[in-house]
């Protein structure tokens, strides 16, 4: 069940929680617009759904509300932050306008960034930087949990360790955002608590078989999720994980190697302007043509047209923006003990 509501409404609702929970208005409004974003594009797990254990952390002093990261490291194309446990998607936001600045100098920016909160969906952040003409690479890891084992093994060792980049062409970008692994703890949890199964046989139980069973993918379960390419090639979602794991906790020096912090974040941002390349034009008269060679390829069964990574969440995007979000029927009560402890007024449904 679901229920739709203006994202401007959602938008300030979030702002005025946030707020009230001590958060300062600069992070209030950037954690806000990226749940909703989330949202908006259709990663609901990722969106709204958030907010309520993000109020959580806050109230335990687990997510800092307010300061500035720490600089470790500084060149003139790259940093390294530490995020000191604050807002992730304020966080990324922030790096993503010092990556903006060192690319257009440079060509390219990249700031990784050590003891982030959480930082939501990574496809909220995408399209923010090919509106402007650049090219975005975003990858996280959490260090703090583990629900993905290596390939051949039973014992967890990652997260499923998203990755995301957006590409501009002449029209709608192209936006990818998937995970190391089939799907995502924040799936696992909502099926478990829903005592729903997954539609595929996307984890690995304690005997090393393939399991529809969500139980497998939580903290304790006894199981893992199973890597990108599942029991026969998943050694291909092994060396992408592993590559994630060297981005974040690597370039960080701060990883699974290191004490446990609670729920958080390792991030490596990088933006590219491809003006100090081949030119953004040349880049998108390239892309163009695979775009349509892509959408002109004829569909198999079961398909009625061939799509772009993104366009589908774009396309969700518009509509929701003029029909209200399609809110995941779990949020609102969540929200709800948070808006009275905080005398914050939820949306009504459209």
């Amino acid at each position: 069940m679901s229920t739709r509501y203006s994202a401007a409404a959602l938008t300030s609702a979030a702002v005025a929680l946030l707020t009230a929970a001590g958060v300062d208005s600069a992070k209030a409004q950037a954690v806000a617009e990226i749940l909703v974003e989330g949202d908006l594009m259709g990663h609901d797990t990722h969106g709204l759904a958030l907010l309520g254990p993000y109020l959580g952390e806050l109230q335990s002093g687990n997510m800092l509300k307010t300061g500035e990261p720490e600089v470790l490291n500084s060149r003139p194309a790259a940093a390294a932050w530490d995020g000191r446990r604050l807002p992730g998607p304020w966080l990324v936001l922030k790096a993503m306008d010092e990556c903006a600045k060192m690319a257009r100098t440079y060509g390219t920016g990249s700031i990784t960034i050590r003891r982030s909160h959480h930082i939501a969906a990574l496809t909220a952040y995408l399209k923010r930087a090919t509106d402007q003409g650049l090219v975005m690479l975003l990858y996280c890891s959490d260090r703090n949990s583990a629900s993905v084992a290596p390939h051949g093994g039973l014992d967890p060792v990652f997260t499923p360790n998203p990755m995301a980049f957006g590409i501009p062409t002449s029209g709608t970008p192209i936006l990818v955002d998937v995970s190391c692994s089939i799907t995502t703890n924040g799936m696992s949890n909502r099926l478990a608590k829903e005592g729903k199964r997954f539609p595929q046989k996307w984890l690995i139980d304690d005997k090393g078989e393939a399991t529809d069973d969500p139980k497998y993918g939580l903290p304790g379960g006894g199981g893992t999720i199973q890597l990108l390419g599942g029991m026969d090639v998943g050694h291909k979602g092994y060396g992408l994980t592993l590559m994630v794991e060297a981005l974040t906790g690597g370039l960080t020096g701060n990883g699974r190697a290191d004490p446990k912090e609670g729920w958080g974040a390792t991030v490596f941002v990088q933006l590219l302007d491809p003006e100090a390349f081949g030119g953004l034009a040349g880049m998108q008269r390239q892309v163009d043509w695979v775009a349509d060679a892509c959408r002109s390829s004829r569909p198999r069964p079961g398909f009625t047209k061939v799509r772009l990574p993104g366009e589908r969440g774009l396309e969700r995007r518009e509509a929701q923006h003029a029909g209200g979000i399609e809110l995941h029927a779990s949020v609102m009560p969540l929200l709800t003990p948070w808006a009275e402890k905080y005398g914050v007024s939820l949306p009504a449904a459209l």
